[in-house]
């Protein structure tokens, strides 16, 4: 089965940035959209941003302007550029894959990584 592995989290001052990699490994066919969710100490998991196979893409209002996803659908990795990072940022980040196809299989599928942190703060 495909899997997702993330990469790049840590710990950042106020202002800083980071860069968030998930890259997913297996018989991939297509993936329909890529993207980042991040869930904080006591509160529900949310969408940062997607990006699709097209490169569409789609933030959520607190980042927009901020954050830039990006993704390399030869090496079916998708990236999130992170700067201006800010205490409400501090999170769990999971990258997730909606619309995995695998090659040789009909039904597709939607998957989590294991997730990776990111803490800001002075």
């Amino acid at each position: 089965q495909v899997q997702l592995v993330e990469s790049g989290g840590g710990f950042v001052e106020p202002g800083g940035s980071l860069r968030l990699s998930c890259v997913a490994s297996g018989n991939i066919f297509e993936i329909v959209s890529m993207g980042w969710h991040r869930q904080a100490p006591g509160k529900q998991r949310e969408l940062v941003a997607a990006i699709t196979g097209g490169g569409v893409t789609d933030y959520a209002n607190s980042v927009k302007g901020r954050f830039t996803i990006s993704r390399d659908n030869a090496k079916n990795t998708v990236y999130l550029q992170m700067n201006s990072l800010q205490p409400e940022d501090t999170a769990v980040y999971y990258c997730k894959a909606d619309g995995v196809l695998e090659v040789g299989v009909y039904n597709e599928y939607d998957l989590w990584g294991q997730g990776t942190q990111v803490t800001v703060s002075s």
